[in-house]
């Protein structure tokens, strides 16, 4: 197998439960594909890269494990619903991150132009709106 680079904003990475790392094309589809592809994503983990110019529109949770996000650039705020308390993370510098545990549901705000990077279990995830 050639070694070759990727674009981590085109092409995202999926992590199999026998340590493979599979390359995925972000498509308009990418999710649905995912859940076809990787067996609804059993034991799967997701490593995706986005950036973001607001707040989240939606609260997300995942069931399946905890998510790692990653502040790469810019500045944001990862908000978790504690039992109806909100609590707030601040990632301010590049390189900083959060362990999101599992079946947590979160947020995220955008103080500046924010892109981070995620390494996500995906299967069950649900999202509601904020």
């Amino acid at each position: 197998m050639k070694v070759e680079p990727f674009d981590l904003a085109a092409t995202f990475a999926v992590l199999g439960p026998q340590g493979t790392a599979v390359p995925v094309a972000v498509t308009p589809t990418l999710y649905e594909d995912l859940d076809r592809r990787f067996d609804d994503f059993k034991a799967h983990r997701l490593v995706s890269c986005h950036t973001f110019d607001s707040a989240w529109p939606t609260w997300e949770m995942h069931p399946a494990g905890d998510e790692v996000v990653c502040l790469l650039s810019g500045e944001a705020s990862l908000v978790f619903d504690r039992e109806g308390r909100e609590e707030t993370v601040h990632l301010h510098a590049p390189g900083t991150y959060v362990i999101v545990p599992k079946a947590t549901w979160h947020t995220a705000r955008v103080a500046k132009a924010a892109k981070m990077l995620f390494i996500t279990p995906g299967e069950g995830t649900q999202n509601k709106p904020v």
